[in-house]
């Protein structure tokens, strides 16, 4: 068998044609996951059970089953709700542009709360008690202590989550949109050629998968700028 790199060359570009809708799905679902996650952190580090158990139930059911059930459930399952119709969130999630935010969004609050979670138990109970000892409270210790070394301690963790989630946004192509993954599997159904196509793909998101740990190594750089260096 061949390899056409002629068809690598003609792939390539028309696959970048989905790279700005592919980068939407991506920014757009980070940053409300992100949000999510933090409300969902609160709740879960509140020690209220009221508020403990929604957010742990929550977070099992969907770091327990597959983004791509979650969508199809969100795309195929919501209209079927006569309120989810006449809702003001039905404009939304009439396009399938919304339902893959909304369960990329949804999917990644879930991981990234738990990766936050991880962060704030990474930080030493010491630190806590020398600011409270400083006469720091309880809000005071979180906002400024606890939370910037958390954060930078969450970093590695979280940057692997958003180049898993940057993969996860393929699976929008299951539902007719055509990002880089939707393009690519146009042209495999009118070429016939999906070594040479998907191969073409798997560079591309391997290059962007590069320069977002590179931000990402920058920005830990930059949060970690005041610890003295090992010898």
């Amino acid at each position: 068998m061949s390899f056409d790199f002629s068809l690598v060359i003609d792939s390539i570009p028309k696959m970048l044609m989905g790279l700005g809708l592919t980068l939407q799905l991506m920014a757009l679902s980070a940053i409300l996951g992100t949000a999510l996650a933090v409300v969902l952190l609160l709740m879960r580090i509140s020690r209220r059970w009221y508020l403990v158990w929604p957010s742990v139930t929550y977070i099992y059911i969907f770091r327990g089953t597959p983004i791509l059930v979650q969508i199809f459930i969100i795309y195929y399952g919501l209209p079927q709700f006569e309120v989810i119709r006449e809702s003001i969130f039905w404009p939304i999630l009439r396009e399938p542009f919304g339902c893959a935010v909304l369960a990329l969004s949804l999917n990644t609050g879930a991981y990234v709360s738990e990766i936050l979670r991880g962060g704030i138990l990474g930080v030493d109970k010491g630190l806590g008690e020398a600011a409270a000892a400083l006469g720091l409270s309880v809000r005071q210790r979180f906002i400024h202590i606890t939370t910037p070394i958390a954060v930078r301690l969450a970093i590695p963790a979280y940057s692997n989550d958003i180049v898993s989630l940057m993969k996860s946004t393929a699976l929008a192509s299951t539902i007719t949109l055509l990002d880089m993954m939707g393009i690519a599997r146009t042209i495999v159904a009118e070429t016939f050629a999906p070594y040479e196509v998907f191969i073409s793909l798997a560079v591309i998101y391997i290059i962007m998968t590069f320069f977002i740990q590179k931000a990402f190594g920058r920005f830990e750089r930059h949060m970690s700028r005041y610890l003295k260096r090992e010898n």
